[in-house]
C-alpha cells in the first residue's frame, strides 16, 4: 500500500506544486501501467488543491474518450477541436479558461465548472496520448504557475508511459 501524500494545504500555490511534484513522481516512480499513473496523478492533483473534476482524456482515433478522472460524471467523448479539450489537443498546447462561459464552443458537461486548465501529454514520439483537464468551480483559477507546474508533470507522465 502506497504511504500518503503530505501536502500542506495552507501553501500558496507554487509552494504546493513544488512539495507535491516531487513527492508525486515518487509515488509512481517505478509503476508502468498507464491507468495505474494517470488514476493516481487525478487523485493526488484532486485532493491536494480541492478542484471541481480532474481527469484525463485519451487520444482514441479521432476524439477523445473519458479516462480516469475524480468528480462527478463527465462527458464521455469530445471531438477534435471541440471544447477546451479538443482545442488544446488540436493545438497541441495548454489552453488556460479563466472563465468557460467566455470560451467559444465550450461543452458544458457540469453548470458548476467556471474555469479550466487542459495540457496535452506528449509521448516521446512526439504523438499525443492524451490531455489532463482540470476544471474549478471558482472563476480564474488557474494562470501561468498552473500552466508550467502541469506541463512538467504531464512532459514525466508522458515519458514514463511512452
Amino acid at each position: 500500500m502506497a504511504e500518503s501524500l503530505h501536502i500542506d494545504h495552507q501553501l500558496s500555490k507554487n509552494a504546493k506544486y513544488k512539495q507535491l511534484i516531487p513527492e508525486l513522481l515518487s509515488l509512481i516512480g517505478d509503476e508502468s501501467n498507464a491507468t495505474a499513473i494517470l488514476s493516481t496523478v487525478a487523485a493526488v492533483l484532486h485532493e491536494s488543491f480541492n478542484f471541481f473534476w480532474t481527469g484525463f482524456y485519451l487520444v482514441n482515433q479521432n476524439e477523445l474518450v473519458v479516462g480516469p478522472f475524480q468528480g462527478p460524471v463527465a462527458c464521455l467523448r469530445i471531438q477534435k477541436r471541440k471544447g477546451v479539450c479538443g482545442t488544446a489537443w488540436k493545438e497541441e498546447k495548454s489552453v488556460v479558461v479563466p472563465d468557460v462561459d467566455r470560451f467559444p464552443g465550450h461543452i458544458a458537461c457540469s453548470a458548476s465548472s467556471k474555469s479550466e486548465i487542459v495540457v496535452p501529454i506528449f509521448l516521446s514520439s512526439g504523438e499525443i496520448f492524451g490531455v489532463l483537464d482540470i476544471d474549478s468551480a471558482e472563476l480564474n483559477t488557474f494562470d501561468e504557475k498552473d500552466r508550467i507546474n502541469l506541463e512538467k508533470l504531464c512532459k514525466y507522465i508522458g515519458a514514463k508511459i511512452s
